[in-house]
């Protein structure tokens, strides 16, 4: 008999997420248009061996056994987001039927299932058609997403709850501008700040049409948020965590809760990089503001920042993890997740929490007598962050929901195939599809709507992910 340790709200929401490019595939079938990332996988260099999400999980024409299989393990939702690409192949115009009617079956699958839906509308697959129009960079992208959440809300809106606007603008903007290991690979800072607030524009002009929508469903946006720790306990580490926090966390916290950009931040950018951000308008923080009824968060590790290694912050190279590390060489602190669910409701307000990703790549390479993924490592990584999120709800942090990343083993962007953080392992070469012990211990929160007791095989390496300091070590 399963002996559960700690239980959560009644009407707490447990599923998965996925995304478009990294599971669907079929990027060249029924009027699909062409993405930032079709171009950029494909362009020599730029991803892991080449390695493109052609054909990926080939989830669009297998979702049925994946839906099933959400259904077996008993999920109440499933995150999973939409290819604009899919709908409008040139970003604008006369919507693509096929690829409106294939988010359709998604849908009612879902509902067939009795698994309420979840619909991203931006998680970085953006039409090349308007990368070719200057991309994030060109004010006119923000009024073309707009015009597509319209739609999306007039096509499909009845039929999903829960809306998020964009996944991850700092990333889109970013690691896609500034770092250039995302698509569309330009690395030039300025870039990718005038990307960032054109991202938060159409994220308020898409919020403001679903309002005016009168639509019964919610709103919000994901923001994947990384709490920034001092490396020494001095004052030139607690101002250089500080910026990168200015640089990670309040950049998109800040205009959408408070209508403004952190001053500090601002300042930073003008007298270290001479940007002036000119091409803010009057009235754009007005509409970045507009209320939204959740806040996703997505969250993987910490950041620890020292003065002496400043320069390197904007690339978000750390220094050494002091805990355990995942296959990404990600630090496993769940200690830290606690933390920033408290720092954002003390900051931020009581806006109810999504955690929207969570997870972990890990090596996949022990195997139970079956042959399934023996992943206790990744079984220890998720039950000791869900320790954090009851933590925080225990605090009173509104958190109502945590999606599991991934659902399936996908294709990590730029790392290709190599890295796996789904709770399916997925076999590329065949598409077969085997849950990893994970998945069966995921099975068993949610029947259970808490936590059961860790097996006595990985209750040392949890500990050890427990016991990982947040602070400085001197």
């Amino acid at each position: 008999m399963t002996t559960v340790e700690q239980h959560f709200p009644a009407d707490f929401i447990w599923g998965t997420a996925t995304s478009s490019y990294q599971i669907e595939g079929a990027v060249h079938e029924d009027g699909r248009g062409e993405s930032i990332w079709d171009r950029f996988s494909h362009t020599p260099g730029k991803t892991k061996f080449g390695q493109t999400g052609d054909i990926a999980c080939d989830h669009y024409h297998r979702y049925p056994e994946d839906l099933d299989l959400m259904r077996e393990l008993g999920l109440g939702s499933y995150r999973f987001s939409l290819a604009w690409p899919r709908l409008f192949p040139e970003g604008k115009g006369k919507i693509n039927q096929a690829g409106l009617d294939f988010y359709k079956r998604i849908i009612e699958g879902l509902h067939q299932r009795h698994l309420t839906p979840m619909a991203t509308l931006y998680h970085w697959d953006l039409p090349q058609a308007l990368q070719d129009k200057g991309g994030w960079m060109n004010r006119d992208t923000a009024l073309r997403f707009a015009e597509y959440a319209e739609a999306m809300y007039r096509q499909l809106g009845e039929s999903v709850p829960f809306w998020i606007t964009h996944n991850e603008p700092w990333v889109a903007a970013f690691v896609g501008h500034f770092q250039g290991r995302h698509a569309p690979g330009i690395k030039d800072l300025p870039s990718a700040v005038k990307a960032s607030h054109h991202l938060l524009y159409s994220h308020g002009l898409a919020t403001q049409l679903f309002r005016e929508s009168k639509l019964a469903g919610q709103i919000g946006i994901t923001l994947n948020l990384t709490p920034a720790y001092p490396t020494h306990d001095t004052p030139d580490d607690q101002a250089a965590a500080w910026r990168n926090d200015g640089y990670g966390n309040r950049w998109f916290l800040d205009p959408i809760f408070r209508g403004s950009y952190p001053a500090d931040t601002v300042e930073w950018f003008q007298q270290h990089h001479q940007i002036e951000m000119d091409y803010v308008q009057t009235g754009d923080l007005a509409v970045i503001q507009q209320p939204i009824d959740f806040l996703g968060i997505n969250y993987y590790f910490p950041n620890r920042i020292s003065a002496a290694d400043e320069s390197k912050f904007l690339a978000c190279i750390n220094s050494p993890a002091i805990g355990e590390t995942s296959f990404r060489g990600w630090e496993v602190v769940p200690a830290a997740f606690a933390d920033l669910l408290k720092r954002v409701q003390r900051d931020y307000g009581n806006t109810p929490i999504y955690i929207t990703e969570n997870g972990s790549a890990f090596a996949d390479l022990k195997r139970a007598a079956d042959g399934s993924v023996n992943d206790g490592d990744r079984m220890s990584y998720l039950h000791t962050h869900l320790e954090a999120v009851a933590d925080a709800i225990a605090a009173g942090v509104p958190v109502k929901g945590y999606y599991a990343w991934s659902m399936l083993d996908n294709y990590e962007w730029a790392e290709g195939y190599d890295e796996r953080f789904g709770i399916i392992e997925v076999d590329f070469a065949t598409q077969k599809r085997t849950p990893k012990r994970t998945a069966r211990w995921y099975q068993q929160i949610v029947a259970n709507n808490g936590l059961p007791s860790l097996p006595a095989d990985v209750q040392a390496l949890a500990e050890r992910y427990r016991n990982c300091p947040i602070g400085p070590q001197d």
